[in-house]
């Protein structure tokens, strides 16, 4: 019954996408109770329980709170009864507002715990809503039911937004677990008044509708796919909290501001830029200023560039910017000493590490031959 499964996975993928969404390597099995759906490795931004292996001393009881994961970033914590026997992987149906939902149980224990204070949540609020019991076969049959249906209710919704001019992009749809409910997911510039783009979904989906927005990242987030360097996207992975990038961070990094390279399929600056900024902009504390001009017999020289990495700053003479010299950071900050007292060098010559000449730029649209790979 399992290779049944997969085999009607492989012919219909936006139908196995749904349910890999969720943190399933494949679509329930209605007639197999034991199966093993739910793996960390098919899961989008997992949580890993670091405290798995950790004993609790005797006086301490099992924290009563789990997090629960729905589709794609969507996940929350629900208090359970102790008798319930629950594991990380099992399918649990949840309090929901209306009715009830159904997800997979991901992560238990004190790492549950550290992950409601990070989040801001208070472990003792009367608000935490609670898991009903073990999804049942009934449950499971009505959730796989509601999952198919999204792919096909969001290419309805985007012809109904298109036919109202409404300036949006519904980009993701979820349905409840018990088929009363669905969210739907959008992007937009402006302001919409989707008041009757509701109406219509209601009629013609026979669901509650609830709008949600969200932004570009979160949407190249719920959608994936493959970064410039060759890996899944991170939003899509493990980034929950999205931080403001600048095109200062690009700077401070001595990166060429090319809006081509530097955006990611979002179309904002990409995250990544920030991984190293802190590094860089530590480092640049120890270069000298940039703006002071080295002075030699031989002439002035300006600052061109940095390599912040190897801690060497490249100048050039006023009269000959084509000529570059990369100069360490100790040694430039003997010439700005020597200056300051008076006294010049010789040149920059003997002070360079590595010499380089500026490559004239040279216009070759339309004159590139493909032949070029065979040499």
């Amino acid at each position: 019954m399992q290779d049944n499964n997969n085999n009607t996975d492989n012919k219909n993928p936006s139908r196995h996408r749904s349910f890999l969404a969720r943190g399933c390597c494949h679509i329930p099995n209605l007639f197999d109770k034991k199966q093993d759906i739910y793996r960390h490795g098919c899961s989008k931004l997992d949580s890993f329980n670091w405290l798995e292996d950790i004993v609790l001393p005797d006086k301490n009881e099992v924290f009563d709170c789990i997090e629960v994961r729905f589709k794609n970033s969507r996940k929350d914590f629900f208090r359970f009864l102790p008798d319930m026997n629950l594991n990380v992987g099992d399918i649990v149906a949840v309090e929901a507002s209306p009715g009830h939902d159904i997800g997979i149980v991901s992560l238990m224990g004190e790492a549950v715990r550290l992950q409601m204070r990070k989040k801001g949540e208070n472990p003792a609020s009367e608000e935490i809503k609670k898991i009903y019991r073990k999804a049942r076969l009934t449950d499971i049959e009505k959730w796989i039911s509601a999952v198919e249906k999204e792919d096909n209710t969001m290419i309805k919704a985007r012809k109904i937004a298109a036919e109202l001019d409404l300036q949006m992009k519904i980009n993701d749809v979820e349905y409840q677990g018990d088929n009363t409910k669905a969210i739907f997911y959008y992007t937009a510039e402006d302001r919409v008044d989707f008041r009757q783009l509701i109406k219509i979904l209601a009629e013609k989906f026979k669901v509650r509708i609830e709008m949600r927005q969200i932004g570009v990242r979160q949407e190249a987030g719920r959608l994936g796919g493959i970064g410039s360097c060759g890996r899944e996207l991170c939003c899509a992975t493990w980034i929950t909290d999205f931080h403001s990038v600048t095109t200062n961070a690009a700077r401070t990094q001595q990166l060429t501001l090319n809006p081509q390279k530097l955006a990611g399929q979002c179309g904002k600056l990409k995250c990544c830029l920030n991984y190293e900024y802190p590094v860089y902009a530590d480092m640049l504390k120890e270069f000298p200023n940039s703006e002071t001009k080295l002075q030699t017999k031989k002439g002035n020289a300006v600052y061109q560039k940095a390599d912040v990495i190897k801690k060497m700053m490249w100048y050039s003479y006023d009269h000959d910017e084509s000529n570059l010299m990369a100069i360490e950071i100790d040694k430039v900050r003997n010439i700005m000493k020597m200056n300051k007292n008076g006294k010049k060098p010789d040149s920059l010559e003997e002070f360079a590490f590595i010499r380089e000449k500026k490559n004239d730029f040279i216009n070759v649209v339309g004159q590139d031959d493909l032949n070029r790979f065979d040499k």
